[in-house]
């Protein structure tokens, strides 16, 4: 059986990461029911895009200056 391959850009990989501990802190909060796992980690990563766009729209990079 071949190896599933995933390949995120860095952006991506930064979403995610965010998104993974906001679903765990929804886990350890016991906010996570039993079957509903796929729609917390949906919303934890609608929130973590949030996070990253309100960011990018607030913060100017160096790479930006100019």
């Amino acid at each position: 059986m071949a190896k599933p391959r995933l390949s995120l850009q860095p952006s991506e990989a930064v979403v995610a990461q965010s998104a993974a501990h906001i679903y765990a802190a929804y886990q350890t909060a016991g906010r996570v029911p039993e079957g509903q796992e796929k729609d917390w980690i949906h919303r934890s990563i609608r929130e973590a895009f949030l996070i990253a766009r309100i960011t990018d729209e607030s913060i100017q990079s160096d790479n930006e200056m100019g």
